[in-house]
């Protein structure tokens, strides 16, 4: 009896840590096994993403941090590559068409979000956060306030877990909709840009619909990630911050890039290349991020934090493709 009582007793951290060994070199074949699918040119955005949510779900992350800044990256390089798909005249257009939504609806979107915020009891710093990540652009804008209204690690993490939940849930199911409202490439597009929140969804939703849709959010989108700069000036002068504010340069980039298949023909064949690239880098990005959100993020997020994100989202993107839908808001 004693014996194997023993026997028992020395085995079971053995076991634990073989079980722990075996988890940990399944989540890495799995994540580099769906890696290379995304990264194969045969799967959508939304598959993608599907994908990286069920194994961010279901195993424990083995290169979370490294995904995470590598995915940053790889997003800004691929938006520049489809600038490579674009007309300057067409980039400059939409961004001036999208100039008065883009600024009334940024000022709405924060208005109401910290309005929300303050009813749900939502701390001040996460709610702003929030809220500035649904009026432009998601976890890059969150990024670029974060530091100067000095949120913690936690506070930054409630925000970015809100966002990406609801990303995720965007890019799965605006395509759905605009097809069963019928809405036409560039009433989608416009659509996309205002109500999706990262850059990221918003382009593989968008490219989901169609190359006409994709080159109105991609265009509106980054006009509407310009307003980074001011946003992030104002909070440091209300804030007496002097953290150093994040110039989004891929912006400049890509509009470097629109220039270049405008005015040098003579490159179509780079370009066409360059395009195609970026569409698989994009894909990959979207099943990076989806990677990221598991069970911990979702229960650090809470439910006030993430009802705050839901209504606020529901406002902006119901009320946007109403404006659209009645010729409100047109490019």
């Amino acid at each position: 009896m004693f014996g194997t009582g023993a026997w028992n007793g020395s085995t079971a951290p053995a076991d634990s840590a073989t079980h722990t060994w075996l988890l940990r070199m399944l989540a890495r074949i799995v994540f580099l096994l769906c890696l290379l699918v995304s990264a194969s040119g045969f799967v959508s955005p939304p598959i993608a993403l599907t994908m990286g949510l069920l194994f961010g779900l279901a195993l424990p992350h083995p290169f979370n941090r490294a995904a995470r800044r590598f995915s940053r990256f790889l997003l800004q390089a691929s938006v520049v590559g489809l600038g490579f798909g674009m007309n300057l005249d067409q980039v400059v257009r939409a961004g001036r068409s999208g100039f008065v939504y883009t600024m009334l609806g940024i000022s709405f979107t924060l208005l109401v979000g910290m309005g929300l915020g303050a009813l749900l009891r939502v701390p001040r710093v996460p709610a702003f956060l929030i809220a500035t990540g649904t009026a432009i652009c998601g976890g890059s804008a969150i990024a670029a306030v974060g530091p100067i209204t000095q949120a913690s690690d936690e506070e930054m993490a409630v925000a970015l877990g809100t966002v990406f939940v609801l990303n995720s849930v965007a890019l799965l199911i605006f395509p759905v909709i605009g097809a069963a409202l019928k809405l036409t490439q560039s009433q989608f597009g416009l659509w996309a840009a205002l109500a999706i929140h990262d850059t990221s969804s918003v382009v593989g939703a968008a490219a989901k619909y169609g190359a006409v849709a994709l080159a109105i959010a991609t265009t509106v989108k980054l006009a509407r990630a310009l307003w980074i700069v001011p946003l992030s000036l104002a909070t440091a002068i209300v804030r007496g911050a002097k953290a150093k504010i994040q110039w989004p340069w891929f912006i400049a980039l890509f509009c470097l890039a629109a220039v270049c298949k405008t005015y040098l023909p003579s490159g179509i064949h780079a370009y066409m290349l360059a395009v195609k690239l970026a569409k698989i880098g994009l894909t990959v990005t979207l099943f990076l991020i989806g990677s990221g959100i598991s069970v911990e993020t979702i229960k650090r997020v809470g439910p006030r934090p993430l009802l705050q994100g839901i209504i606020l989202w529901l406002l902006v993107s119901v009320g946007s493709l109403w404006l659209i839908r009645i010729g409100w808001i047109s490019l």
